[in-house]
C-alpha cells in the first residue's frame, strides 16, 4: 500500500532535474536513489559503479539479454 510522505522541496527539485537527465519521472528517480542508498548501506564496501553495474545486470537478466560464458 502506497503512503503519502512529505519530502523536502529541494529533494524533489533535485530529483526532477536528475530524473529528466536519466529519462525517469520524479518519483522513479527518488525510488532509484533510495534503492542505491539501501544497497550501499547494506554493502558499505561496494563502490557506486559496482552497485550500478549489478542493477543493470539484474535488468538485463529480466529482459532476457544474457548469454552463457564458457571458461577457458
Amino acid at each position: 500500500m502506497a503512503k503519502a510522505i512529505k519530502l523536502s522541496e529541494k529533494l524533489v527539485d533535485d530529483a526532477t532535474i536528475n530524473g529528466l537527465a536519466q529519462h525517469r519521472s520524479t518519483p522513479k528517480q527518488i525510488e532509484y536513489w533510495a534503492s542505491i542508498g539501501k544497497i550501499a548501506e547494506e554493502n558499505p564496501d561496494l563502490p557506486f559503479t559496482f552497485i550500478k553495474g549489478i542493477l543493470i545486470g539484474v535488468k538485463e537478466i529480466e529482459a532476457g539479454e544474457v548469454s552463457g560464458y564458457e571458461f577457458g
